[in-house]
C-alpha cells in the first residue's frame, strides 16, 4: 500500500502549485524540500513579475503556459485579494537600431494570444513616461508585479491536505510495483511508497533526476546557473509602469521593476556561476548605471545600492539560444508515473498555475 499518490520533490511556485492542483484533484500528495520553508531559492529570489507572453517562440512552452499562466494567476490573487497590481510595462528602443526588434517582438506577442500590445512612437512613450529616453517602445498594459510570498502562502493553504516535509532533501528514488520506493534524508529519513513521482526541484533538479533508477541519463539535461544581481534604487523613481530595454539571448536586460510598496529596483544582470552565491559584488553597480541611463538619463549618481541575487536554473548555456521549458513525462523518458521538470525559470512564477494543470495532464 502507498504512502501517497505522488511525491513531489520541492516547494517553490511550480511544486506548490503542482501539490494544490493534485490535492483539490483528489490525489494524496506529500511535498519533500530539502530547505526550511517554501520558496526560499528562485521562487523568492526575483522580479516578481506577471508576464504578459511576449518574448517567447510561438507554439512553445513558455509562451502557452505564460499567456495561459497569466490568465489564471490573475483571477487567483483577484479571487484570494493577494497582492498584486496590473501596472503595465514599456520596452524601450534606446535607439533606431532596436525597433526592428521591437516590432518583431509585437508580432510574436500577437502570435502568442497577447492581443492588447501597441507600438508607441517615442512621444507617446514620454507622454507616459516623461523621464523616460527613447525613440519608441512597446507598451504591454497586461504585464503585472505581485507579491510572491502571499501567492505561494495561498498554493500551501489550497494544498493543506497534503503532507510538507522541509528540510527533508530527495535522495533517491527507485521503481517498485506500479510506483516507486523513495529515500528522503533530513533529521528524521523516511522511505515512502508512492504511486507517481514529480520532480520540481528547480535547481537541483538534474541532481535529483539522477537519483531516479531506471532513468536512461540521456533524458537528464545539464543545470547552469545563471546569477542574476539586483540593485535597489536611494529615493523614488520618477515611473509609474515597470521599464524594460530591448531583450536580450539569456535575459530581459537590465530592467526597471517595483514591489508593491513602490521600491524601484533594477535587474537582473546574466552572472554564470558554478555554486549556489546570493551574494551581491557592489562593484556590478557600475555596469547597471551604463545600461539604465540608455533609457534614463537622470539616474543620480550613486542612487544604486545592492538588493539581492537570485539564480535561474538554465538548460542552455552562454553560447546557445535560450532553451525552452522541459516537462518531461513518461511519454518522453519511457518511465511510468515520473514527471521531470528542467529549466523552469522565467516564465515559471507566471506560468506555475498552467504548469501544475500540464503535470497533472502527464500524470
Amino acid at each position: 500500500m502507498n504512502d501517497a499518490d505522488v511525491l513531489i520533490i520541492g516547494a517553490g511556485v511550480v511544486g506548490l502549485a503542482v501539490a494544490r492542483a493534485l490535492t483539490l484533484a483528489g490525489r494524496s500528495v506529500v511535498v519533500v524540500e530539502a530547505r526550511a520553508a517554501f520558496g526560499e531559492e528562485t521562487s523568492s529570489r526575483n522580479s516578481e513579475v506577471i508576464h504578459s507572453g511576449i518574448y517567447y517562440p510561438t507554439g512553445s512552452l513558455k509562451a502557452r503556459l505564460c499567456v495561459r499562466g497569466r490568465a489564471l494567476l490573475y483571477a487567483f490573487c483577484e479571487a484570494r485579494g493577494i497582492a498584486h497590481s496590473r501596472c503595465g510595462k514599456l520596452i524601450v528602443a534606446a535607439d533606431e537600431s532596436e525597433l526592428a526588434g521591437l516590432e518583431a517582438l509585437a508580432r510574436k506577442g500577437a502570435q502568442n494570444g497577447v492581443a492588447d500590445l501597441r507600438m508607441l512612437s517615442g512621444d507617446e512613450a514620454r507622454a507616459m513616461e516623461p523621464a523616460l529616453a527613447c525613440v519608441g517602445a512597446l507598451h504591454a498594459p497586461s504585464t503585472g508585479i505581485i507579491d510572491s510570498h502571499g501567492y505561494m502562502l495561498a498554493l500551501q493553504g489550497d494544498a493543506e491536505a497534503a503532507v510538507f516535509a522541509y528540510r527533508a532533501p530527495f535522495l533517491s528514488a527507485r521503481r517498485e510495483g506500479h510506483g516507486f520506493v523513495a529515500e528522503i534524508g533530513g533529521a528524521e529519513p523516511m522511505r515512502l511508497h508512492v504511486g507517481a513521482l514529480v520532480n520540481a526541484a528547480g535547481l537541483a533538479a538534474s541532481r535529483a533526476a539522477r537519483a531516479i533508477q531506471g532513468l536512461d541519463p540521456s533524458f537528464i539535461p545539464e543545470t547552469l546557473y545563471a546569477k542574476g544581481n539586483y540593485f535597489a534604487l536611494s529615493g523614488r523613481a520618477p515611473f509609474r509602469r515597470l521599464i524594460y530595454p530591448a531583450p536580450q539571448t539569456h535575459g530581459l536586460g537590465v530592467h526597471l521593476t517595483f514591489d508593491l510598496g513602490g521600491q524601484a529596483r533594477f535587474g537582473p544582470d546574466v552572472e554564470w556561476v558554478e555554486a549556489l552565491d546570493y551574494s551581491v559584488n557592489p562593484e556590478r553597480g557600475h555596469g547597471f548605471g551604463e545600461a539604465i541611463r540608455r533609457y534614463w538619463p537622470g539616474l543620480p549618481d550613486d542612487a544604486l545600492t545592492p538588493a539581492y541575487a537570485g539564480i535561474r536554473p538554465k538548460i542552455s548555456g552562454p553560447a546557445d539560444p535560450a532553451a525552452d521549458f522541459r516537462i518531461d513525462g513518461p511519454e518522453r523518458h519511457g518511465v511510468p508515473g515520473l514527471v521531470n521538470l528542467f529549466g523552469i525559470e522565467s516564465p515559471g512564477l507566471t506560468s506555475s498555475l498552467a504548469i501544475a494543470e500540464e503535470v497533472v495532464g502527464r500524470l
